[in-house]
């Protein structure tokens, strides 16, 4: 072989060479350019939810991972808010597609009553997920064995513009108790609440969910706190009578927190999954469908999932449901009030 020869195989196969990284180059270029092209074709969708140490963020999350997952075209993320008012406004200004809130801020939403908000918000129902349950907390020791006992104490009644604050300030009214001028009030989130109360400086706290949740279970087991639940549930009739039937009687099993071994009867309400009236019906049909569809994936997140039944679904709703939600509802033979 001569020189020449040899060098013109070595620059073919240079050339070889350097043409396949290019073709390898090319296609990654393409590859990442369809991915992107891809994720911005796919409609972002937010789910209002509440703080962090309630149920509505994890459940709002596993709901989020189930859309993007098994919803084609769409990617939904779960947003940390002050919850039920809050998302009621969020849902009406825009900033979010759906949200979670209970039955009686929804309530007074749709009717345009909410404090500070005289607006009607088209609130539709999408799916009542589980009960919302009011637990009013207590320290051990501070003198506190009934609600008449609140009066001169430091309490919370949840973070500003949330569902608990709603009906914690109902519920003291409903007991004669003045929110602003019979106790010392504090406005504080779930977290701040048990945060405060595990180090003693304040008395008494509402927390508002699903059951269990984290931030009580959180108290209850911690090392040298003893907490109690103080039973409100005789409130009830008078909150039905001032606020209509939103409201009901619950028995928090004995056994759902450690220590607590006896049975609380408390205030509760339907706590709901909504939309505004103006969104897709397709896409509520496709988001509805996915809560049943892959309900096992939404009860790994929380066990709050596991009461959710098509039967329950459609019961407790105060604002009528969206037709995408009805659709679905009624291929399964069930009726609903939509609009």
């Amino acid at each position: 072989m001569n020189s020449k020869s040899f060098c013109w195989r070595r620059i073919v196969r240079s050339e070889k060479k350097e043409f396949s990284k290019s073709v390898v180059l090319a296609l990654m270029i393409l590859l990442l350019w369809s991915g992107i092209s891809q994720a911005q074709d796919k409609k972002m969708i937010s789910i209002a939810t509440g703080g962090t140490g309630g149920v509505y963020y994890p459940y709002g999350g596993g709901i989020a991972n189930i859309v993007s997952k098994y919803v084609p075209g769409v990617q939904a993320t779960a947003e940390v808010t002050a919850a039920s008012v809050d998302n009621c406004k969020l849902i009406d200004a825009g900033k979010a597609e759906m949200g979670f809130m209970g039955a009686d801020v929804a309530w007074d939403a749709f009717q345009g009553r909410l404090k500070n908000y005289s607006k009607k918000v088209p609130l539709r129902a999408m799916a009542v997920l589980y009960p919302n349950v009011t637990s009013l907390i207590v320290l051990e020791g501070r003198g506190i064995n009934q609600i008449s006992d609140l009066k001169g104490k430091r309490i919370s009644t949840g973070a500003p513009n949330s569902g608990t604050e709603v009906k914690s300030t109902r519920i003291l009214e409903a007991y004669g108790i003045h929110p602003d001028k019979d106790v010392k009030r504090e406005k504080l989130s779930f977290v701040e609440s048990a945060g405060a109360i595990k180090d003693r400086k304040i008395d008494a706290i509402f927390v508002d969910g699903g059951i269990p949740m984290s931030a009580v279970m959180d108290l209850a087991a911690s090392p040298g706190l003893k907490i109690r639940l103080l039973d409100h549930g005789e409130a009830v009739p008078k909150l039905v009578n001032k606020y209509g039937p939103v409201y009901y009687l619950f028995e928090i099993p004995k056994g759902t927190y450690p220590g607590i071994d006896y049975v609380s009867k408390v205030v509760a309400n339907a706590n709901f999954l909504a939309c505004h009236e103006k969104m897709d019906e397709k896409l509520v049909y496709g988001i509805t469908k996915a809560l049943f569809d892959y309900k096992s994936d939404l009860a790994k997140v929380h066990k709050e999932a596991e009461s959710l039944t098509l039967e329950s679904a459609v019961k407790g709703s105060p604002v009528p449901f969206h037709p995408g939600a009805a659709k679905y509802y009624g291929e399964k033979n069930l009726k609903v009030k939509a609009q």
